[in-house]
């Protein structure tokens, strides 16, 4: 699947769960207006790319954030646009050492893992 395939999953998918999903004028993927979750698309070269931020920009207001009613469904974007199946407390963890993009590296490992945990540092 390319880029241009990718993106359009990711928007069908959020679109089922929100349906006012939308890409704006400025190359910005919006997920859920109300609640301010989106990310920008400019810099999404490649599926990898795409991926990486899914889980840098999406994984936060699966676990926390937002109202649960909007964590669990952010979730559920997250987790069939990956073919994953996180828990809340999951997606906690991939927060903490993924979110917000602070580690690409470590981001590309744990996707060329098959989005293993163990490939994250252990929750002290």
């Amino acid at each position: 699947m390319d880029l241009k395939q990718s993106v359009d999953r990711l928007l069908h998918i959020a679109k089922e769960v929100s349906p006012k999903a939308f890409v704006n004028h400025n190359n910005e993927l919006i997920i859920e207006p109300r609640n301010n979750i989106y990310f920008r698309l400019e810099d999404v070269h490649s599926v990898m790319d795409l991926r990486c931020k899914v889980i840098a920009w999406l994984s936060r207001p699966s676990c926390k954030g937002v109202s649960h009613y909007w964590q669990k469904r952010i979730r559920q974007i997250v987790n069939e646009f990956l073919g994953t199946e996180f828990s809340k407390d999951e997606m906690d963890h991939v927060y903490t050492y993924l979110g917000n993009d602070c580690n690409r590296k470590l981001c590309i490992r744990f996707i060329e893992s098959g989005y293993d945990l163990a490939v994250l540092p252990s929750a002290k």
